[in-house]
């Protein structure tokens, strides 16, 4: 019966919550252009410090073959287990509001905070 009560509940919010593309970028400008810089291109101020150099944000989809949604949010908020996101890049989950927001890509479902829903829907509509 639980399984069925939280099937339904991701059916009633399969349409993905608000997702606040400018609210993205300010929170993008906030939080990631010291690295990533203004442009999204990996050369924000700090990214000649870095151990790992800061990848180019509007190049995602291409690298991907397609934008992967969910896959940017496990990045964005530390579920990704790479080791360059997991160890050089700072993980921001734990910084921003509680995990209350459903993302999906297609194919994979996620609950993340509002603050990453906002980000990814940035980070989309900047790709190349």
């Amino acid at each position: 019966m639980k399984a069925l009560l939280a099937a339904a509940a991701c059916l009633v919010a399969t349409p993905l919550m608000a997702q606040d593309a400018a609210r993205g970028a300010a929170l993008f400008d906030r939080h990631c252009a010291v690295c990533h810089g203004t442009g999204l291109r990996g050369d924000g101020p700090m990214a000649e410090v870095l151990a790992v150099p800061p990848p180019d944000l509007t190049r995602i989809a291409e690298r991907y073959d397609g934008f992967p949604r969910v896959g940017i949010a496990w990045k964005i908020d530390g579920r990704d287990p790479l080791v360059s996101h997991g160890g050089d890049m700072l993980l921001f989950g734990h910084v921003f509001g509680t995990m209350s927001e459903m993302m999906t890509d297609g194919s994979q479902t996620l609950v993340t905070a509002p603050e990453v829903v906002d980000l990814v829907a940035f980070l989309e509509r900047q790709q190349e």
